[in-house]
C-alpha cells in the first residue's frame, strides 16, 4: 500500500480503523488496538495502544499474547480476548457472540472465524487462561503461525457466508481498496 498503517487510509470519507472500532465496540466489553512504534498516530481514536511485548517480528500471535496480556493484568475480570484485523473493515457485527457460541456449544477452548472454506486466524476468540502457554510458545518455542499454536487446542471454526460479500474482505492493496470504497458504497445505497 505504499507504507504507513493501512488501517489509517480513507475509506468513506473517515479512516478504516473508524469502521473496525465501530464494528468492535458493540461486542466487546472494552478495546484496546494493537500497534507497534509511535502511539500518537491513533490518539484520535481514544483507545489503549498495545504493543507487541516480546522482541523483533512474532506475527499475529504476538498482537494475540499483547490482547491477553493486558486483559490479564491484576484486578482484571475479563476471560476473553476477541481479536480482529485493522484491514477487514466488513467483519460480522455478531462475530464475538457467534464465536463464544460455538465455544460453549462445542466445548472448545478457543473459536476463530472462517468464509468461503478459508479460515481467518486473526478473527479469533482467546482465553485469557492461555496467555502464559502462548507467551512459552512465541518466546520459547519460536511459534509465529496461529495454526500451528491452536492445533494445540480444541478450536471451534465458525462459518459465515461470504455471500453477498466476504465479511473478512482486506485491503492488502491499493486495488483492494478501491473494492472496499465500491463495497461500501453498495452497502450505504
Amino acid at each position: 500500500m505504499g507504507g504507513g498503517d493501512k488501517c489509517l487510509r480513507d475509506l468513506g470519507g473517515r479512516p478504516i480503523l473508524s469502521h473496525i472500532v465501530e464494528r468492535a465496540r458493540g461486542q466487546v466489553g472494552a478495546l484496546a488496538l494493537n500497534a507497534n512504534g509511535d502511539s500518537s498516530r491513533f490518539s484520535a481514536f481514544g483507545l489503549p495502544v498495545i504493543a507487541d511485548t516480546v522482541e523483533g517480528f512474532a506475527g499475529p500471535l504476538a498482537g494475540v499474547l499483547a490482547g491477553l496480556e493486558w486483559a490479564g493484568t491484576p484486578g482484571s475480570t475479563a476471560t476473553w480476548v476477541a481479536s480482529f484485523a485493522s484491514d477487514a473493515p466488513f467483519f460480522p457485527r455478531d462475530l464475538v457472540e457467534r464465536m463464544h457460541a460455538a465455544v460453549i456449544r462445542e466445548h472448545a477452548d478457543m473459536a476463530c472465524a472462517r468464509s468461503a472454506g478459508q479460515v481467518h486466524p486473526v478473527f479469533g476468540l482467546w482465553p485469557v487462561s492461555l496467555r502464559a502457554d502462548l507467551r512459552s510458545a512465541v518466546v520459547d518455542e519460536r511459534i509465529y503461525k496461529v495454526d500451528r499454536w491452536t492445533a494445540r487446542y480444541r478450536c471451534a471454526v465458525v462459518d459465515f457466508s461470504s455471500e453477498p460479500i466476504d465479511p473478512f474482505f482486506n485491503t492488502n492493496t491499493p486495488d483492494d481498496l478501491e473494492a472496499a470504497r465500491r463495497l461500501l458504497a453498495e452497502m450505504i445505497d
